[in-house]
């Protein structure tokens, strides 16, 4: 029958997802795609045999190291700083163990956030914590630990035990620091150490400081900073994932820098120190015999603790712009015109050029004029209402009433050139110290420098007053000390050394004894040096109701002495005084007053000291300085009458 229409033709085929599946080609595509993923798996297991092989066969030890280098840390050890002694033995400089705080630089994620947390953490001042952000921006090991805090008290350190989980790459480190047990007494004599600068690393050694955060600055500490530092030791160290050190592989220790054993004596020191009582001004005490410095003080002075242990930024501002400036050295770079202490030379001078005899007499009125000049140059003792004036004076005389007039007219006929050649052999002029690099040369004036530095020549009237150590001569403490010491020696002149010996000191001082040099005067005889002498020794002695004129210094300190010593005192003027004025202390500020000087040594005979005093702004120098030297020189006379007295009880 015929299909009806508008009817679908139904075919006999079936669905596709019912035909049956061709079973060979399905094994050939699993086949195929098994292998494809075989031969990948089996390259990459080749290649992590092969990378297995580099690392633990091939590149073992390449990779050992480089291992060993992130667990395993080199570091340098600082060496102990060698000691400084007086000279008996008393500690100068030594070395303490501080807690400090250190940082891994590598070791901390956040520097600036980990320095937030520990100045939270100790309670630390914005300057603190402002020095502790330079010290970790211009650290050169980054892989060290880098002390950021210099000394812990017990409480910081325990606070950080506690917290050390917060402050990755931390660790508080026991290490020695300086230290001064005579803090400010011994300040400008031993010198201190201060934090290595950028300009200090460029010119030492990078290895042999690599551990090191302090060096010399000052005084002996920097002069002999080769000696004291010490050589650089080695350490292998084993560190976690924070960088704390877990153990100490291996072992190289530094070798201790030399010990250094001073002529300083530090009783001398503190004499010198309580004489000054508070005022400015220097003392300088030398032993004639081989020039060993006995005493260098410097006042006002500073803790130089504090540039170990630190200060605040206050207190730093306070030292470095104070009008006393207590950071310089009076001793050594103080410059004053040395008034009367200079006539002893200006006298030998005139001796040793035929100017003068000791018989010479000089009728002393209280005033001086150049021929043809107006201008009036005054004795010491004018005033308004008296002229002063010695009277007739020979050059003894001249010395113990220090006579301006006497020098004023020697002075004006001795040829300048002549005048200060012989001047500079006494040390004036030049720096003579042997290990005192850094002291002042002071300065004697001739027409050449003042021509160059003033441009204007030589005046009669430079010379006048050269010869009573006025105008533009200058000179240290240190300087006059050398000349009180050449006076001692009767010609012999002695270069200042601090240094006694290394890591052993000497038995006794003849052992100390250096070359030195004679005065190179041929008219200086031994009896002109004995003259002088007996001079010097007048102006402390002389003096009671049996002399019409006692030595200056008689009145302050020659009273009640029980031993024998000479001296010169000198009154230095710091501002001109207009012609016909007279000098009024009351009317000047505190920096326009005289300087008052006094050069001693003793005992006269066998001198073992010699010294020079200078305060600042003092006033008179037998009045002022005079009884500063006297105490001094006491301490030093009754110490070694002291030890003298034991060595007989020994020797019995």
């Amino acid at each position: 029958m015929p299909a009806p229409r508008g009817a679908t033709k139904r075919h006999n085929t079936l669905a596709p997802e019912l035909a049956i599946k061709d079973q060979n080609r399905e094994v050939e595509l699993f086949v195929g795609r098994a292998t494809t993923l075989f031969v990948l798996v089996v390259l990459m297991l080749g290649l992590l045999v092969y990378r297995l092989l580099e690392l633990q066969l091939w590149n073992h030890d390449t990779y050992k190291s480089r291992s060993d280098d992130n667990r395993i840390r080199v570091q340098t050890l600082a060496p102990p700083r060698g000691m400084i002694f007086d000279r008996d033995g008393r500690l100068l400089a030594d070395n303490q163990n501080a807690s400090s705080l250190a940082l891994v630089i590598d070791s901390v994620p956040e520097p600036t956030v980990s320095i937030g947390r520990i100045a939270a953490l100790l309670e630390l001042s914005d300057t603190q914590r402002s020095e502790m952000i330079a010290r970790v921006e211009s650290n050169r090991r980054p892989d060290a630990p880098l002390v950021v805090v210099d000394s812990l008290s017990e409480e910081q350190v325990a606070r950080l035990a506690v917290n050390r989980h917060l402050i990755p790459g931390a660790e508080v480190v026991n290490r020695l620091v300086r230290h001064y047990p005579y803090a400010e007494i011994a300040a400008h004599a031993v010198g201190s150490v201060r934090r290595l600068s950028d300009e200090d690393l460029r010119r030492v050694d990078p290895v042999q400081y690599s551990a090191t955060e302090f060096i010399g600055k000052r005084g002996v500490e920097a002069f002999y900073e080769r000696a004291l530092h010490g050589q650089v030791g080695y350490q292998k160290a084993e560190s976690d994932a924070l960088g704390r050190l877990r153990q100490t592989l291996d072992v190289q220790s530094p070798m201790a820098g030399k010990d250094l054993h001073l002529h300083l004596d530090i009783d001398l020191q503190r004499a010198g120190v309580a004489a000054l009582a508070g005022r400015r001004g220097a003392v300088v005490a030398l032993d004639p015999r081989n020039g060993g410095v006995l005493a260098m003080v410097s006042q006002p002075a500073y803790d130089p603790n504090f540039f170990v242990t630190g200060m605040s930024e206050a207190a730093f501002a306070a030292l470095s712009t104070s009008k006393y400036v207590p950071l310089f050295n009076r001793a050594t770079n103080g410059q004053y015109a040395p008034g009367s202490t200079f006539k002893p030379i200006v006298g030998l001078a005139g001796i040793a050029l035929e100017a003068t005899t000791w018989d010479t007499v000089v009728e002393d009125r209280g005033a001086f004029q150049l021929p043809g000049q107006e201008r009036v140059y005054r004795d010491w003792s004018w005033t308004k209402d008296n002229s002063g004036g010695q009277g007739m004076v020979d050059l003894r005389r001249a010395i113990y009433r220090s006579s301006n007039v006497y020098f004023y007219d020697l002075a004006s006929r001795l040829p300048i050139r002549d005048l200060v050649d012989f001047a500079g052999q006494f040390g004036l002029g030049r720096n003579l110290a042997v290990d005192i690099p850094s002291a002042s040369s002071g300065l004697l004036p001739d027409p050449i420098w003042k021509q160059g530095a003033k441009g204007l020549p030589w005046f009669p009237g430079d010379s006048v007053n050269m010869g009573i150590g006025q105008g533009d001569l200058l000179a240290t403490p240190l300087q006059m000390a050398v000349v009180a010491a050449t006076l001692a020696n009767r010609g012999r002149l002695v270069q200042p050394r601090m240094l006694r010996g290394i890591d052993t000191p000497l038995q006794n001082d003849a052992e100390a004894s250096v070359p030195a040099t004679q005065i190179a005067i041929e008219q200086i005889t031994a009896e002109d040096w004995e003259n002088m002498v007996a001079s010097l020794e007048d102006v402390v002695h002389r003096g009671n109701q049996g002399f019409r004129r006692n030595g200056t210094a008689w009145a302050y300190i020659g009273q009640d002495i029980e031993y024998r010593m000479a001296g010169k005192s000198g009154t230095a003027q710091v501002v001109e005084i207009s012609q016909g004025e007279e000098y009024d202390e009351e009317t000047l500020s505190e920096f326009d007053r005289k300087h008052a000087w006094f050069i001693a040594f003793a005992p006269v005979e066998n001198p073992t000291i010699a010294l020079a005093v200078l305060v600042e702004n003092g006033g008179g120098g037998s009045s002022v300085a005079g009884p500063v030297a006297r105490a001094v020189l006491d301490a030093y006379m009754q110490k070694a009458n002291t030890a003298a007295q034991q060595e007989m009880v020994v020797q019995r």
